[in-house]
């Protein structure tokens, strides 16, 4: 069957528009976080199998490989961190790693069919936003939406909105009091602690 030439016209604006509705997955951006997407649900897929040290070995290289973990540290601190010495700033942002780390390594730890999807990318400057959400069935999805920027060479995220809640503001909320009582030092300190805490709750 041959199309009227009127018919094939009409498919010209809708030819144009594929490259702009297949953008989330050929976006460098959005392809870090299907990347973490992808080993979360493999993770969740073998989470007893593994444990909690298993989890937490599995997510650490794609962790530190999507997130920019160092301006992440840097964001949940605040102003003081300017009065950090270079070696207080470097410990912190390990503790802050690990801290981070075990959050996934607890938190995902089983499989009932979940799933995510990349909505969109929204660019914002030198900035790129990833608005996606994870399918929990019997639940209400959850946004969950990554700010990220080009760090070596990469899309890094450095922040992480769930249901529009900033991570980076809970966390400079959470360490206020103890970069103020007891400077990184103490930041440290607790990091560490709730560490603890993470890989011995599951």
């Amino acid at each position: 069957m041959t199309l009227p030439r009127r018919s094939l016209l009409a498919l010209i604006p809708v030819l144009a528009a594929l490259p702009a509705l297949a953008q989330p997955a050929a976006d460098p951006a959005a392809a870090q976080i299907e990347r973490l997407h992808q080993k979360l649900l493999e993770v969740m897929r073998q989470a007893k199998a593994l444990g909690i040290e298993g989890r937490y070995r599995e997510l650490a290289p794609v962790v530190q490989q999507v997130f920019d973990l160092p301006a992440m540290a840097r964001l949940a601190v605040g102003s003081r961190w300017s009065g950090f010495s270079p070696q207080e700033q470097a410990a912190v942002t390990e503790a802050f790693t690990r801290m981070s780390i075990a959050s996934y390594a607890r938190n995902f730890d089983g499989f009932s069919g979940q799933s995510f999807a990349i909505d969109r990318v929204d660019a914002h400057g030198d900035e790129k936003v990833v608005v996606s959400h994870l399918i929990n069935p019997g639940n209400a999805p959850i946004d969950l939406t990554y700010r990220m920027h080009r760090a070596g060479g990469a899309w890094k995220v450095t922040d992480v909105l769930h249901d529009s809640i900033s991570e980076m503001a809970v966390r400079r909320s959470e360490f206020a009091a103890s970069v103020r009582q007891g400077g990184a030092a103490l930041l440290v300190q607790r990091l560490n602690e709730l560490s603890d805490r993470l890989m011995r709750a599951a």
